[in-house]
């Protein structure tokens, strides 16, 4: 019990260990495969670390919601240890506000220093975040019904955009639809690779979804009422999404409303799979790596994506020749033993209980 008479917030390592797992995917690069597409050999697994150039979905295509789901899962974990440790609503807006814009600021110097040509930019993946966080913070606000009510507006809106305002080649045109509309008046450009800011309308939904099932845990349920309720979350992502995908296709690139819910449903199941193995199985042991990566979130995504990655290859290049004499797989190899710094550097904070946080 706490000082205020209010249960202690429990602490679950299945959500430490997929946050680890997230971050995992999300530094690792592919872990080389994406330097062997069109392979004979490994063209295929390659394929599964490439976003799809447009319609359909790949598991690459699941990182970045992942990231966003397990964001939203923390939230009410989080704003319940400020409330408890003496935080009133007005210190959690507070709270909420700054590291929007936090994660904004980080987003735009990791931007500046991944490009010869900098321009102020809302598709990285942190300010993506930004902007769900803030948004899902006052959203929880409201009764659940209602959270309901506005997700499903927040799918429907994003929809009716593309139809009210369709490209030259119709409601989803790769080229010139409403979200590159916007973001050419917005920000006098539009992004490389078909990506559009208004993402983070429909992403917010995913944020908002992770936050239902931190609650969901927070209510501190039997395994079954969990499981059954996240098996119910992935059933109803998949159907909606396929269902609705012959009028809304599975884009990511536009974060259509399919390809959200469909999306959703495989975030759901790795949830599903964690919480089974760590919490109903009781297997936590392995998970040590996961939870190291996951604890220092920020400063192994911040380093894989600008300063340290970059010198790490150059340094392992140098004292492996690249591992040309691997031949085919020497792209993997190097991508594996980069990571293997980096873990490193992790598990060293890590021992000594040095967190960056934003």
């Amino acid at each position: 019990m706490t000082q205020s008479g209010e249960p202690k917030v429990q602490r679950y390592l299945a959500l430490d260990a997929y946050r680890g797992f997230i971050m995992l995917m999300l530094v690792s690069h592919g872990f080389g495969f994406g330097d062997l597409a069109g392979d004979p050999t490994f063209g295929t697994i390659a394929s599964w670390f490439e976003h799809k150039p447009w319609e359909g979905i790949t598991f690459w295509d699941l990182v970045q919601p992942g990231f966003m789901y397990i964001v939203g899962v923390a939230m009410p974990f989080a704003l319940a240890i400020r409330t408890q440790q003496g935080a009133t609503f007005s210190d959690n807006a507070r709270h909420v506000a700054i590291r929007s814009l936090k994660l904004i600021a980080l987003s735009q110097l990791l931007s500046m220093g991944s490009s010869d040509h900098y321009r102020f930019q809302m598709i990285n993946v942190l300010c993506q975040i930004a902007l769900t966080y803030f948004l899902v913070f006052w959203i929880l606000r409201l009764r659940f019904r209602w959270q309901a009510v506005i997700a499903v507006a927040l799918l429907v809106f994003h929809t009716a955009l593309f139809y009210l305002f369709p490209g030259p080649d119709g409601p989803y045109s790769q080229e010139g639809n409403i979200g590159q509309v916007i973001d050419k008046a917005l920000m006098g450009y539009n992004y490389p690779g078909l990506w559009v800011g208004i993402n983070f309308i429909t992403s917010t939904v995913t944020t908002l979804v992770g936050a239902w099932t931190g609650m969901l845990l927070m209510q501190g349920r039997d395994h079954r009422h969990v499981v059954k309720t996240l098996l119910a979350g992935v059933a109803g992502g998949w159907v909606l999404g396929l269902a609705i995908s012959p009028w809304n296709p599975i884009v990511k690139r536009i974060c259509t409303a399919s390809f959200t819910l469909y999306s959703g449903g495989w975030v759901l199941l790795g949830m599903l799979i964690f919480y089974a193995v760590v919490e109903v199985k009781g297997y936590r042991k392995w998970t040590h790596p996961l939870v190291v990566i996951g604890a220092n979130s920020i400063f192994i995504y911040a380093g894989s994506g600008w300063i340290l990655r970059p010198w790490l290859e150059k340094v392992v290049g140098v004292l492996t020749g690249n591992f040309s004499f691997i031949g085919t797989l020497a792209p993997v190899a190097t991508a594996l033993a980069v990571l293997a710094v980096m873990y490193w550097m992790n598990d060293w904070l890590y021992r000594r209980k040095i967190f960056i946080k934003v």
